[in-house]
């Protein structure tokens, strides 16, 4: 059973999520929360697998609901994955530096909200590639405090691999094109992340665009 944490401030929305993903095979939906003070508390209650973590809402919003619940989650960590609408895409980024793995359109049908969680749920990052561009490259070069990620450490394999994770292929591709295997692949990513401190190959995709090692629109 994959356990769910389903976090909206609008009730139809959740009661809605809800009640599809109890009526799926193999999803426990563990508890619900109205904001995300109430998230950050089930969450640490109930340690569910997934979170669908809605953005804008009252008191406590997605993005730093997001980050408490990173910083006390055990290990694993829980999958957390926004739910948004395109007009938001803001909010989105936000949430994708804060850890988040993906994100999910409100009006997805229940098809897409089952496949997305399970995606989710076995380490995936959720989102199509030609929307990572459009997120990524809207906001990745906005000002900020923080320095780019000092990307020397890498080897020259891992910055290829992860400037191709950066334009969207996935690990079957980069494999192919590279002739190296999948595991290979894995590989190479995780030492990236681990060097890097990231949480998630979304964090990834991120910091090869603020860094400047991939470039909006190349």
């Amino acid at each position: 059973m994959t356990t769910v944490l389903v976090v909206d401030d609008q009730f139809l929305i959740r009661a809605g999520l809800v009640g599809l993903l109890r009526a799926a095979p193999g999803i426990d939906v563990v508890g619900e929360a109205c904001d995300g003070a109430e998230a950050v508390a089930l969450a640490a209650e109930t340690a569910p697998e997934v979170i669908l973590m809605d953005i804008r809402m009252p008191g406590m919003d997605g993005i730093e609901a997001t980050e408490r619940i990173l910083a006390q989650a055990g290990d694993p960590a829980p999958r957390i994955l926004v739910l948004t609408t395109f007009d938001l895409d803001e909010y989105v980024y936000g949430a994708l530096r804060a850890g988040a793995c993906g994100f999910l359109l409100k009006d997805s049908g229940p098809e897409r909200l089952l496949a997305a969680v399970a995606a989710v749920r076995g380490g995936d990052a959720l989102f199509a590639p030609s929307v990572t561009r459009r997120l990524v490259e809207a906001y990745a070069h906005r000002p900020t405090d923080e320095r780019p990620a000092d990307l020397d450490d890498l080897t020259s394999r891992e910055v290829e691999v992860l400037k191709l994770i950066a334009r969207g292929l996935s690990n079957p591709q980069i494999a192919d094109l590279l002739y190296i295997s999948e595991a290979t692949v894995k590989t190479h990513l995780n030492r990236t992340m681990n060097k890097l401190d990231l949480n998630s190959r979304a964090q990834a995709v991120v910091v090869a665009y603020e860094s400047g090692l991939v470039s909006p629109g190349e």
